[in-house]
């Protein structure tokens, strides 16, 4: 019996999961999370932190985070399920590293989106003063909940459109800046972007890593794709597929705008250092004064609309994650509840945590701080159990054929240590956070341990073993 088929004979008991998705659905679904124009609000920040040389700091991060891609891409092809890194960790460390996992990956699908909600409420707020920022951010909440629940091919149709709007103006930006650039040249050097502005000093290495430890944060979210496993026509190849091209393209991007609004900027890196202040709205100054107001505003708008679609992916991520858990007894059996092929209970339960969070942070003056300084560390937790699900399931247990010591060995440990290196450069609250997470999902596991009714998965693998038993006696 083949892996796949194992996998989708766990889903059993009506808790399945319609599939409908395809490639083109995947690459939407992974690129509106982590949003086309995601550096616009860390540009200032990076250009400080990396002495000017922010480009290449999406470089390094860029193939930082490929190691991830990559470890994602191998575990989906052998376990295809929609729990994403909760069923990697479950098959190849266990079912208590599979819950850690799962938790510490629930921190981050359920509050990314409330930032992303948070986002969009303060960006309509600001064209409509009238209305109050967290209402137009339960608003973004309602509509996107909505598309949701109507279907996930209606979703990733929405999206498609939103994703294409993102683009289409991030193109109209990279035409406006050539054309700036071509008639009056570059305000920095035209190599800066990529070697420092030399302004804090020479080049310094320990500056970019420092900044790349901040610019992974803006890909968080290419690895939602993964929770759609059990969705997609055609088999999990093409989720693998997706995630390196989705990665790939975002790095693509990245690279591209910062690299423009660098030679754009007149404010260097020292001065933006010496002024933290201007640091969140250092991409938008350098719009305004180079190309103008009205492209100011473009993007504004894309970047409202487009945080709330960011949500939307987010929230469909979460359900999916909260659906594998709940099936797997984990969490409330309810949550595996489906509804013509669509986890709807999931779905709902995901919203609401995500409502109260993002209503909370939006009636806050600080809402928007103490929400992002919390959202990373679960995302980094999990990747690192994901990287060592590549090596227990392949170099341990041996159980996908002949190990390749690079693919799953050599880049799995690399990338553990990029990202174990991100969470200690991590800030002390997201620290904290994410330690006080976790100890109360330990505890969980330890009451869960011992009164825990057997789940359709294990009940499964216990049948398959004893299948193979009997034919081997």
């Amino acid at each position: 019996m083949s892996r796949t088929s194992t996998a989708a004979r766990s889903t059993g008991e009506g808790h399945e999961l319609r599939r409908s998705l395809g490639l083109r659905d995947l690459v939407v679904y992974g690129l509106l999370f982590i949003a086309p124009m995601a550096p616009v609000g860390v540009f200032g920040t990076l250009d400080a932190k990396s002495h000017g040389a922010v480009a290449l700091v999406y470089v390094v991060a860029t193939v930082a985070m490929a190691f991830t891609a990559f470890s994602y891409a191998q575990m989906v092809r052998v376990v295809p399920q929609a729990g994403s890194v909760f069923a990697y960790a479950r098959a190849a460390l266990g079912r208590e590293a599979g819950f850690v996992a799962g938790w510490m990956a629930m921190l981050d699908y359920l509050l990314i989106p409330a930032v992303a909600y948070l986002f969009s409420g303060i960006a309509m707020n600001s064209l409509v003063p009238e209305v109050s920022r967290w209402v137009w951010t339960a608003l973004a909440v309602a509509v996107t909940t909505a598309l949701n629940l109507w279907g996930v091919r209606a979703a990733a149709r929405a999206g498609f459109l939103v994703l294409a709007m993102e683009v289409v103006v991030l193109l109209v930006f990279v035409v406006s800046a050539l054309v700036v650039l071509g008639q009056d040249g570059a305000a920095r050097g035209w190599w800066s972007p990529l070697s420092g502005d030399d302004t804090q000093g020479s080049f310094a290495l320990s500056a970019v890593i420092g900044a790349v430890s901040v610019a992974v944060l803006s890909y968080l979210g290419f690895d939602a794709i993964a929770t759609f496993a059990e969705e997609v026509t055609g088999g999990s190849q093409k989720v693998a597929r997706a995630l390196l091209f989705c990665l790939a393209l975002a790095g693509v991007l990245f690279i591209a705008q910062t690299y423009l609004v660098a030679l754009l900027e007149p404010t260097t890196s020292a001065q933006l250092a010496a002024d933290p202040g201007k640091q969140g709205s250092a991409f938008y100054d350098a719009v305004d004064t180079s190309v103008g107001a009205w492209l100011h505003d473009l993007v504004a708008v894309s970047k409202a609309i487009g945080a709330a679609f960011a949500a939307l992916a987010g929230q469909a991520a979460a359900g999916r994650l909260l659906f594998a858990m709940g099936r797997d007894r984990r969490l409330p059996r309810a949550l595996a509840r489906t509804d013509s092929g669509l986890p709807r209970v999931a779905l709902l339960c995901a919203a609401v945590i995500t409502l109260v969070a993002a209503v909370w942070a939006a009636r806050r003056d600080d809402g928007m701080d103490r929400l992002v300084s919390v959202v990373d560390i679960g995302a980094l937790t999990a990747f690192t159990l994901l990287h060592a699900s590549v090596v227990g399931w392949f170099a341990v247990r041996r159980a996908g054929g002949p190990v390749s010591w690079w693919r799953h060995v050599a880049i799995p440990v690399l990338g553990a240590a990029i990202t174990v290196a991100v969470i200690v450069e991590a800030s002390g609250a997201a620290q904290a956070v994410g330690a006080g997470w976790l100890a109360i999902g330990l505890v969980v596991l330890v009451v869960q341990r011992g009164r825990r009714p057997t789940s359709p998965t294990e009940r499964t693998e216990r049948t398959e073993r004893t299948e193979r038993t009997e034919r081997t006696e």
